[in-house]
Formats: structure tokens, sequence, C-alpha cells
């Protein structure tokens, strides 16, 4: 048997197999796909086969369709007979099936245009099983993506982690899948579509000269009345500025949900002002009669204060609409969502995204609006660093565990000074502005009592505002512990000792130090160095330090005394506090000698020999 009959004979088995197949199929389609490295493709470019209905009618038919290069005979079928036509298409490397009624017409019109397979009311085109066919046939679906969210702290990831990478929680990735829309949604579509229909547009540049004329500087800011108020206009900067966007971060429990709702209800009450406005207290994480129980401790009854708990963003913004408040308060970022954006409540999109919505809100419509937001085990406020960027002012709120003071810090304010610190103190009706800061740093002395000896006060400068602190030292002959420091520079603290032992001559060398700074305050300044030396040689010589006696000066290693910054301020603060005598440089009295303090002595000491020698004498 030769080649050719070999293939004549192969061709013959595979119509007969295909008829076989097709017996249960009136209309079959045949495909049959291969590789192109298959030794058919470079035999066969062209065969065709006629259907099962065809082969009833002609049983000869197949005899000539069978070989590769035959022509068919000019009546073998009807033009109205199906015929099922497999052509071997060397762009795409594939087989292409395709079902004719009339089979010279059907040649000539596939030059131009793709054949179509057509199966009752399926139409397929020219490759079956390629993309083209994919996209034209098939409804594109909505892509889904999964992504896990932490049940714990909100972050959310793509991959799934054993362990959440922001708190660290062990089996609280979560996996949620999404489907993408057509059209993404942002935070400042949503709060555009939320002012478009009540407020004009006016994006147009405007002169500065223009702008200066519709500020009134007595009346632009919303002022907060009392001594409440008043520490937390020092840290603003003088008042709320309308328009505004605030981040007021802290640890859980410290207050940061007592401080806001007492700023609404100053802001509706508006006795500076006259101006009494509408406020709204949104809450992700209360109810309403948990927030109204909150306000009843704290004695507040106002009826321009509206309560609401929501989530959405869009909801949010659709009630401020109507209301007009004076200003709005969100308790908290991380606790709200944008529909239409990737990711659960608290994840880094929604956070950035639903800021973006407020900030947009507060710019068009002149509205204040204040945020809550969580912090992580670092101190830092939750969610991605664009947050803080965003906003116009960010205040962190600071507290002990066990003590009742709160500290308000300003760590970023586009209208004021940075160096403010508004002092609180937590009681049974809310917080309340401290008059004099200085007494939650010191105690009560007793200077005839001799187990209070190694007391000294240093007077720090935070802001605009000068405190005073207490600093205790302890020395312990033959002590097994060398060094114990709490709220004082280890590094500053050596420094200090050496120079007490090399310059004062004082010989604490077998004896074990203790410091501490009394509140858990961190003394960072050297203004302090001076009242740390007092506090060591009080405590080593037995000798306690008399009542009324603060210390402001830097040691050099020299045992030189040195100037510190605002000192005038420091020594009138002790003048107010009734203070009788401060221990300075000796090159300062010069420039205090105009500075006369009712009723306090100002000495003035080159070295710390001559402190010892001035301090620690027995009247």
């Amino acid at each position: 048997m030769q080649v050719s009959d070999m293939r004549a004979f192969r061709s013959l088995h595979l119509c007969k197999t295909l008829q076989t197949i097709s017996t249960g199929n009136p209309n079959p389609i045949i495909t049959c796909c291969r590789s192109r490295n298959h030794p058919l493709f470079t035999k066969i470019s062209h065969r065709r086969f006629l259907s099962t209905a065809a082969a009833d009618e002609s049983p000869t038919a197949s005899s000539w369709s069978a070989f590769p290069n035959s022509q068919p005979p000019a009546d073998s079928a009807s033009p109205k007979t199906p015929t099922v036509q497999t052509i071997y298409d060397p762009t795409t490397g594939r087989v292409v099936t395709k079902r004719e009624y009339n089979a010279s017409k059907e040649i000539e019109k596939s030059e131009s245009t793709p054949p179509a397979v057509e199966v009752g009311s399926r139409v397929y085109g020219d490759v079956i099983g390629s993309s083209s066919v994919r996209s034209s046939s098939m409804k594109k679906k909505g892509k889904s993506r999964s992504v896990h969210v932490c049940e714990s702290c909100g972050y959310s990831d793509g991959q799934w982690w054993g362990t959440c990478k922001q708190c660290g929680e062990v089996g609280t990735m979560k996996r949620f899948t999404t489907e993408s829309v057509d059209r993404k949604v942002s935070g400042m579509q949503v709060s555009e579509n939320a002012v478009r229909s009540w407020l004009p547009k006016d994006t147009a540049p405007v002169k500065l000269t223009d702008v200066y004329g519709r500020i009134d500087d007595s009346n632009w800011r919303i002022p907060l009345s009392g001594l409440f108020g008043a520490e937390v206009e020092r840290v603003l900067g003088g008042g709320l500025v309308p328009g505004s966007l605030v981040l007021v971060g802290g640890d859980p429990g410290v207050g940061k949900s007592t401080l806001l709702l007492q700023i609404a209800a100053l802001i509706t009450e508006g006795k500076d002002a006259n101006i009494p406005g509408r406020v709204i207290y949104v809450s992700g994480e209360e109810s309403v009669e948990q927030i109204a129980n909150r306000a009843d401790r704290l004695s507040i009854e106002t009826d321009e204060l509206f309560l609401h708990s929501s989530t959405d963003i869009e909801d949010i913004l659709e009630h401020a609409q109507h209301l007009s408040p004076r200003a709005l308060i969100i308790d908290s970022i991380q606790t709200v969502y944008l529909r239409g954006v990737t990711g659960s409540a608290g994840g880094d999109v929604q956070v950035k995204e639903c800021t973006s919505a407020l900030l947009r809100f507060a710019k068009k419509t002149n509205i204040p609006v204040l945020l809550i937001g969580h912090v992580t085990k670092t101190g830092d406020i939750a969610g991605p660093r664009v947050l803080e960027h965003i906003v116009d002012v960010v205040l962190y709120m600071e507290g002990e565990k066990y003590s009742a003071h709160r500290l308000l810090r300003s760590v970023k304010n586009r209208f004021g000074s940075t160096d403010e610190l508004g002092v609180f103190k937590m009681s049974r009706s809310g917080l309340e502005g401290l008059s004099n800061p200085s007494e939650m740093f010191l105690v009560d002395q007793h200077s005839d009592s001799d187990y209070l000896a190694g007391l000294a006060i240093a007077v720090i400068v935070d802001g605009s505002r000068a405190f005073l602190i207490e600093i205790q030292a302890l020395c312990v002959a033959g002590s097994s512990v060398v060094r114990h420091l709490n709220g004082v520079q280890g590094s500053r603290a050596d420094m200090i000792i050496s120079v007490i032992i090399k310059q004062a001559g004082l010989k604490l060398q077998e004896n074990g130090i203790f410091l501490n700074v009394v509140s858990g305050v961190s003394l960072t300044e050297t203004a302090g160095d001076l009242a740390i030396a007092a506090a060591i040689c009080s405590s080593f010589l037995e000798f306690p330090i008399p009542n009324g006696v603060a210390f402001i000066a830097e040691i050099g290693l020299g045992g030189e005394l040195r100037m510190v910054p605002q000192l005038e301020k420091r020594i009138n603060t002790l003048a107010k506090l009734g203070y009788k005598k401060c221990i300075v440089p000796k090159s300062a009295e010069k420039s205090l000698s105009d500075l006369q303090p009712h009723g306090m002595e100002i000495l003035g000491c080159k070295n710390l020999k001559e402190m010892i020698n001035t301090v620690f004498v027995r009247s």
C-alpha cells in the first residue's frame, strides 16, 4: 500500500466515524482541534463532509469529500443541502468548522466576511472557542474581587494572612467578595451631589482683596464660652473656623466623645456670639439612646442638638442638607462607609474617600466638620497617613490611665500654632478646664519633714504656657541598683550625675540613684537640669529644699549654669503661683533687672557649687 492510498484510507475512516457520532443529532457541529505540530496539519488543509441528512440522500457523496484536493461533482448536493466544512486556518493555527447550505456561494462569501455556524438560534464566529467569539456572543459579567478584612481593626488586604499586618491579631482576616461596578464612586462625587442642589456654583478665581472684604475677623470664628471653651480655643488658635475639618485622636476611653459632645453643646448655646445654631452629632458606634444618656450625665439640655446614628456618608450628608447645621460631628471616621467604594468601613480606601467627601462638603457649605479617629497600638491614627494630610487640624488627647487630668495637643493646625496645650480634668460632669494647670504636677510640700528631702521644682514651657513640675530624687548607699529613671532621659541624667561628682565634689559613686518626675510627665528640655541636680544633692545631703524655691537653668559639663529660652515667662508663672525664690544663671540677672516680680527674689549662681552653698545652708 502506497502513501497516497494510506491517506485516502484514513480520510474515509474519519468520515465514517464522524457520520456515526452525528447519528443522534440531525445538525451536528464537529470540531477537531489539534496542535499545529500535529502531522495532519501538514497534510490536510481543506476537507468537506456532508451532514447526516445529506449522507442518507447521497451515499457516494463522502467518497470524494475525503480526499484533500478533490473537487465536488456538479450535482453532488442540492443548493439547500446542509454541509459541514472543516478548514485549517494557518493564521490562527486552529481548525475552523462551519455548516453551509450553498457551498459555492458560502466559499465566495468567506473571503470577505467570516463564516458563521448556525445551530438553532445560536450563532458562532469563525473560530470556535476564540476570544472574539466569547466577546461577541457571551455577555460580560462584572469582575469579582476577593478582599480579606480584619474583624478587629478593619484593615483590608487582597491576600489572606494568618496575622493582621496592622493590629497583629491572629485569625481575624475574613474573606469578602465584591463585584466591581461600571462606574466607580469617589468621595468628591458624593459630596458634590449632596451640595449641588442647594448651593450655587462658584469656582471662578476671586481676588484676595475681595476675600478680605467678606471676612469679619470679630465674628468669623465660632466662639466657645466658659473655662472649658477657653482651653479648646487656645488649642485651636482662637475658636472653630467655619468650613474647617478637625480630626481628634486619642486612646480608647480618654474622653474624645465627651470632648466633642461638650463642644457641640457650647455651639448650640452660642452665649458669646448670641447666635445659637444647630449641631448634628452622628455616631456609628452608639445608638441615639446611648448618646442621650451621656448627654444627660453631662447636664446638656438644648433643643438645637440633633442626634443621629448612621454609618452611610450619603445618608449623613442628605440629613445635613435638610437641617443646615452650624457644625457636624462624626463619631468616628473609621465606622462610616461610602457605597460603591471597595472595602469595608475602616479600610484605607474607605477612610480616604469618606474623608474626601466630608472635606468637600465642609468647604462648599462652610460648615465645620469634627471627626473622631481611632488610634493604633503605637498611638498613630488608624488608617492611611494621607488622612492627616487631608484634614485642616489634627488634635491628640492624652491622659494617664489612673489620672483624671487630660491634655489636648495640636500636632497640625492650619489656622493657628501647634505649640499650644489644653489642660482638662475629668469629673462626673465631664471635662473641666483648669485655671492653674501646674497643680496637676505638684504635691503639698512640708519642708520640716525629713522624708521629703530630694524634692525640687522645675519650670517647663509647652507652647505658650509654662508649667511647674516636681522632680524627686533618692540616693541609697550600697544599693544593688545603680540607676533607675522615670520621666528623665537616661543620657541626660548620667551627664548631670557625673558633673555633680566631678565639679561639685559629692561622692555619689557608691550610691544607687532613683529619679522620678511626678504625674508621669517626660522631661525633655534642658531647663530642668538644675532642678534634677538640686533634688539629687538634697537627697544625698539629707537636706530638704525650703518651700517656695524653684530652679531654672541648664548645666554644662564644667558645672556652669547656662541660660534657657523664655526665662521671663517662667518667672512670671512662678510669681503668680506665690513662689518666693528662683535660682537662675548669673548671666540672666542683667536681662531680668527690669523684671521685678511682686514678692519674688531672683538669685543668680555661676555654677553648681555656688548653688549648693546658696540653697543648702541652715539659717
